[in-house]
């Protein structure tokens, strides 16, 4: 089976645009303008099997430390990796997608923190950013590969366009992809959470019970046409059809607080009331709820993500909400892994992560006081040296 995007990571998806925390820079397909309606989830985005296996995914249990989810794995299938054991201190390359949204940047944050605990076996860490250009990245996985890399680490900034160049890496050293796929079997890991289905599953059904058959819903979407975000409506638009839940709209924001605002404002006027919002990304869940405060409406039950400002938000307003999360714990395990893999340690083909859900019950467990409001709280990242000052404290 070939591992692309979250099977869609994250999944994988899941990239960045613009202000996105976890959306690619290119889905390509139709364009939409800000608050434009969205037309129903495209059939070519929805794979019954890959929808299945994520949902089930959601009530495994995880093998690995209860208290590092970033080396716990779901279902893995190992593979061996001997033939790439070699003396260390080691050489260990990276070639990012970009930095260019709060998501990436806490990550990048996170991944480097990773690297500092384990400078008795890596003696370089060289990382190129592609700036969210597929052709730098290209340029960039070429001149990784032509130096002295003993691992190379991918964070690719398009799936199909990275693809031939992560192969011609294969054939070179050992190769790990995280947080988005390719349509290719030769990394000897591909790292993810469990995925978009999976996400957009989890918010339709907490927003399905509070707000009940007939409760009316607006759904904030980021773009169309981009795999993980797609999937997690397409989850979700199913959910809500068969809960009879009323969906008054779908409307695309491009993750621009300002338009988000604006376009649960013209809903509120026009519906009267909203009972909840559904988001496939969380970054304006603030914006959402201000244009409820701005109208003198009551708060709506909420999905957002680990997101501080919004964390801060529920817990000060008492919010009816959930938070599905991509954690950027991940960040951590692409550097794990290479080592584990220069160790000739086996690792699973598949490194699929938990993906858990931020709820009323265990709010207090995830939200950090003092961190900016753009951080993400699932990035592992707590017990680390210089937390919290590193992340922007």
């Amino acid at each position: 089976m070939k591992r692309s995007m979250v099977l869609a990571t994250g999944a994988v998806l899941l990239l960045a645009t613009a202000c996105t925390s976890d959306v690619p820079p290119g889905g390509a397909a139709p364009t939409a303008a800000p608050g434009t309606s969205a037309p129903p989830a495209a059939t070519q985005f929805f794979d019954q099997a890959e929808h299945d296996r994520q949902l089930a995914l959601r009530d495994e249990a995880a093998e690995g430390p209860a208290d590092q989810p970033w080396v716990q794995m779901l279902e893995p299938e190992m593979v061996d990796t001997a033939q790439y054991a070699t003396q260390g201190p080691h050489n260990v390359c990276f070639s990012n997608a970009s930095v260019d949204n709060p998501w990436r940047q806490v990550g990048w944050t996170t991944m480097q923190a990773e690297v500092d605990l384990h400078r008795d076996e890596i003696a370089n860490f060289t990382a190129l950013d592609a700036g969210a250009s597929d052709d730098k990245q290209i340029s960039d996985i070429q001149q990784l590969v032509g130096g002295d890399c003993d691992a190379l680490i991918v964070s690719p900034n398009t799936t199909a366009t990275l693809t031939p160049a992560v192969e011609a890496a294969c054939g070179q050293l050992p190769v790990i992809v995280f947080d988005r796929g390719v349509d290719t079997d030769c990394p000897v890991t591909f790292i993810h959470p469990v995925g978009g289905y999976a996400f957009g599953a989890t918010a339709a059904e907490f927003l399905a019970d509070q707000v009940g058959q007939g409760g009316k819903v607006l759904a904030l979407r980021v773009l169309p046409g981009v795999d993980v975000l797609e999937n997690r409506w397409a989850a979700a638009e199913r959910i809500f059809a068969a809960r009879g839940v009323d969906v008054v709209g779908v409307e695309f924001t491009e993750n621009d607080t300002a338009t988000a605002k604006s376009v649960v404002s013209d809903y509120l006027q026009r519906e009267g009331q909203i009972n909840g919002i559904w988001m496939d990304d969380g970054t304006a869940a603030v914006a959402a709820l201000e244009a409820f405060e701005d109208a003198g409406q009551p708060l709506p039950a909420i999905s957002g993500e680990d997101q501080q400002q919004f964390l801060e938000k529920w817990q000060a307003e008492g919010l009816t909400a959930q938070a599905p999360t991509y954690p950027t714990f991940q960040w951590r395990t692409a550097v794990i892994a290479a080592l584990q893999i220069l160790r000739g340690e086996q690792v699973p083909s598949e490194w699929i992560l938990p993906q858990p859900t931020i709820t009323s019950e265990n709010l207090d467990q995830y939200l950090q006081p003092g961190l900016p409001p753009l951080h993400y709280a699932l990035c592992g990242c707590q017990q680390m040296p210089d937390f919290p000052a590193r992340w922007g404290a």
